[in-house]
């Protein structure tokens, strides 16, 4: 009696987002009356944890969807008018053809394939790969450049944009950085070993400082042994196909990121895709796939590996990694977990999901990630048992042909994960963990409150805000670089058609005096352009401290 009074309690304090969970957590405090004490307290935690990192996916009102395909649709129409005008010779055609020569061969340019590039992304293009002249810190330096055939070529103008505030890197841990002081150790390095290796692992560009890498990184997961690469796309595509193949069976989330779909579809195994972190649809395919076993033959399936990330880098969503665990237990499944956005990002000391959800590292069997995000360099890696690392030392691709790790990016790693685990003596690892999980709920909670629809968790540095609307998603990019804020914006083919949006990520290099400019302009840019689409009503949060003021533990 007294839990359920505790649960109904709870529920009171609830926000409003988290009002549609009460039902599923009640249900969840009947069914803890049935366990023994310890099972009640690891449960218990468990619960909690869940009702602490409440994910939204609020649905915008229907009218923002007919709006979205409708402007989809004029820039279609638009698109085949100007197709016409290109054909008859009343519009310069700037893209590839065919030589006059070569039109009975088969078409090395899909005309038709290339519509949505040359009439849609085309007329946008200003919007991405703008040059950037400085570190990729919390500011940045861009090249001013325009246009005078509508984004079909540019040109730079000599005048530099100094001092935006950089929303877009991976720079969580604000380890991209230029201190000499911090990059001590890195510049000896490079003067000791040079910038290159010039060869493979398992040639003769072997390391010793590779070697201490990578028994730093199994130290700091929690794990028998562990490799690394050079590439962290690699990390992905290029293991997988070592792990797994024809006649094996891999179930993806529906969200992972090309290099895991990439990885999946060069190793010849069947591949079945789930729901987006929902247990009910991994379950029944888990299900089914031990019942039936192979098509036709009906055989066992060789493998059945269960492919998701940590933090999914487009929804800012956290994997349900206890829940995956107990199916994966259930079902004699093996799990290959992406912690590409996760690693150094959640948990209280940066080791990423499986330290935020209290789960043992053991019960992960590939853990994956990269180097590229909080780390503030290069590569990948893969971790686990001793005997899954020295299988694939001799079986991966990208271990046994690609060119060794730089010894500076090598370093670089090395000098950022002593800092997280406090090797270096101090504590400012630690602190920068914390500052990254107080700017990230700080960020969301302002964002909520103003009106906006923002997806994932309120762990994820990641901050999705929904725009929508293809003209939208544009004039808000421009908006915002106007005001010396960059941003990095997303729509289809990338996004489903009708959710186009902004990526915001999070440093613990920002501070609070920039968040603060930045929501002031989000606030002004969202009234002007109507992107607050949010129907929930949130209540003010208390300030937090303007900056972080804890007593590190020594």
């Amino acid at each position: 009696m007294t839990l359920l009074v505790s649960i109904f309690g709870l529920s009171r304090i609830l926000t409003s987002e988290m009002a549609e969970n009460i039902l599923h957590c009640a249900s969840v405090g009947m069914f803890l009356f049935k366990m023994d004490r310890n099972d009640f307290e690891n449960c218990g935690n468990a619960v909690i944890k869940t009702i602490a990192s409440f994910e939204s996916f609020e649905q915008a009102p229907m009218y923002v969807a007919v709006m979205t395909y409708l402007g989809f649709g004029i820039v279609t129409l638009f698109g085949y008018l100007r197709d016409f005008l290109r054909a008859v010779g009343l519009e310069k055609c700037h893209l590839a053809q065919e030589r006059e020569e070569q039109k009975d061969f088969v078409p090395l340019y899909q005309d038709f394939e290339n519509f949505y590039t040359r009439n849609l992304y085309m007329r946008v293009r200003d919007n991405w790969n703008r040059p950037i002249c400085s570190l990729p810190g919390p500011v940045f330096d861009l090249m001013e450049r325009v246009s005078d055939d509508y984004n079909w070529t540019f040109r730079l103008t000599g005048r530099t944009i100094h001092n935006a505030i950089n929303m877009g890197s991976y720079n969580y841990l604000g380890f991209a950085e230029n201190k000499a002081d911090f990059l001590k150790t890195v510049a000896d390095k490079t003067r000791q070993y040079g910038v290159g290796v010039c060869s493979t692992r398992q040639e003769i560009g072997n390391l010793n400082i590779h070697e201490e890498l990578e028994k730093l990184v199994a130290s700091f997961l929690g794990v028998e042994s562990s490799m690394t690469f050079g590439m962290g796309f690699a990390t992905n595509s290029m293991n997988i196909p070592a792990l797994v193949g024809k006649g094996c069976l891999i179930l993806s989330d529906e969200l992972n990121h090309t290099s895991l779909i990439l990885g999946a579809r060069l190793s010849g195994a069947t591949i079945r895709v789930f729901k987006h972190n929902n247990m009910h649809s991994l379950d029944k395919m888990l299900k089914e796939a031990v019942c039936s076993g192979q098509p036709r033959t009906h055989r066992p399936w060789r493998k059945i590996l269960i492919m998701v990330e940590g933090i999914y880098s487009m929804e800012g969503s956290v994997v349900q990694l206890p829940e995956i665990i107990a199916l994966k237990k259930k079902y004699k499944a093996y799990l290959y977990l992406d912690e590409a956005h996760s690693i150094g990002a959640v948990g209280p000391t940066g080791r990423g999901v499986t330290e935020l959800f209290g789960v043992n590292p053991a019960d992960v069997d590939v853990m994956m990630g990269t180097f590229t995000k909080s780390f503030g360099a290069a590569g990948g890696y893969i971790a686990g048992k001793k005997e899954l690392v020295d299988y694939l030392r001799s079986h991966s691709h990208s271990a046994v042909y690609a060119s060794a790790m730089s010894p500076p990016v090598t370093e670089q790693i090395l000098r950022a994960m002593k800092c997280i685990m406090g090797k270096d003596g101090s504590t400012e690892g630690i602190r920068r963990i914390r500052q990254l999980a107080e700017n990230t709920r700080y960020f969301r909670a302002r964002l909520k409150e103003m009106g906006f629809i923002i997806y994932g968790n309120d762990d994820s540095p990641v901050v999705p805000i929904l725009l929508y609307m293809p003209g939208k998603v544009v004039a808000f990019a421009r908006e915002m670089l106007e005001r010396k804020i960059g941003v990095v914006v997303v729509g289809f083919p990338a996004t489903p058609i009708t959710e186009a949006r902004a990526r915001f990520c999070l440093s613990a290099a920002h501070t609070r005096t920039m968040l603060d400019q930045v929501l002031h302009h989000l606030n002004e840019v969202g009234d002007t352009l109507c992107l607050k689409f949010s129907r929930r009503k949130y209540s003010p949060q208390p300030d937090l401290c303007d900056e972080t003021d804890f007593e590190l533990d020594s």
